[in-house]
């Protein structure tokens, strides 16, 4: 991930608004915890909204991100828990701590933020680097869909909640065009903020590039940086992938050498 790629990521208490309720893959990574043990770490951990949730349940836990600002938030949510968790900002595709984890994950679609062949190499050799023999990655990223590349190029709408906070409510929209020579994704949303009764009083909109990986595609990437898949699920409840999928769930083994 690069931080001129962060637009979405720049308010942290805003991000949190939106997505820190959304748990999906805690209990399937709590099932692969018990399993490996710690300490586990989290690799693009953002705010830290699956990092604490798990140290909650008493694992050791190392946060890895670039964003000064997301980890920051995450330190002080985490500050008063007595949680054991290491917050560290490093360049996920140059990862250089002094742990090496049975464990590691990432989630939130974050390996979408590498945009380049040579990123996602680099990140996934970081990883690499940090398992111990044997060890294992999990990570999700979004499912290359006719649907979900070929969006019409308009404003769509998406969702709309109200801040807890303002009581106003903000509907969420988004504009996207797909570049497929790069197969990277630009995505424009627009958030549109209501009061109480129902006028505009604020528009902002922010910019993001997400990478799109295909299947075969993607098992080389790994197969090439060392790992075997030993699991693809369309979601975190292991439901097998299909051609109508939105996600792709990796779960993959360390081994001990690399083809290149």
């Amino acid at each position: 991930m690069v931080l001129d790629n962060s637009e979405e990521y720049n308010d942290p208490i805003l991000y949190d608004k939106e997505n820190e309720s959304y748990l999906a893959e805690l209990p399937f990574l709590l099932e692969w915890a018990s399993k490996m043990g710690g300490p586990i770490i989290d690799v693009a951990c953002g705010t830290g909204r699956i990092t604490i949730p798990l140290a909650k349940e008493g694992y050791k836990l190392i946060g890895v991100d670039i964003h000064k600002g997301m980890l920051e938030e995450a330190k002080s949510k985490s500050s008063n828990n007595l949680l054991q968790v290491e917050w560290i900002e490093q360049d996920c595709t140059n990862m250089n701590i002094n742990t090496i984890s049975k464990l590691i994950y990432s989630v939130g679609n974050s390996f979408q933020h590498f945009l380049t062949n040579e990123a996602q190499d680099r990140f996934i050799s970081s990883v690499y680097k940090h398992l111990d023999d044997e060890g294992v990655f999990i990570f999700g990223t979004r499912f290359p869909s006719a649907e979900e590349l070929l969006q019409p190029p308009t404003e769509e709408y998406w969702r709309s909640y109200i801040d807890n906070d303002t009581q106003i409510t903000v509907d969420v929209f988004t504009l996207s065009n797909y570049d497929s020579l790069n197969q990277i994704q630009h995505y424009t949303t627009i958030r549109k903020y209501r009061n109480l009764n129902g006028d505009l009083i604020k528009e902002t909109k922010t910019n993001i590039r997400l990478r799109y990986v295909f299947p075969k595609e993607m098992e080389r990437i790994l197969f090439n940086n060392g790992f075997k898949i030993l699991h693809l699920y369309s979601d975190w409840n292991k439901t097998p992938l299909t051609n109508d999928s939105y996600e792709m769930i990796y779960v993959c083994k360390k081994t001990k050498s690399k083809t290149r």
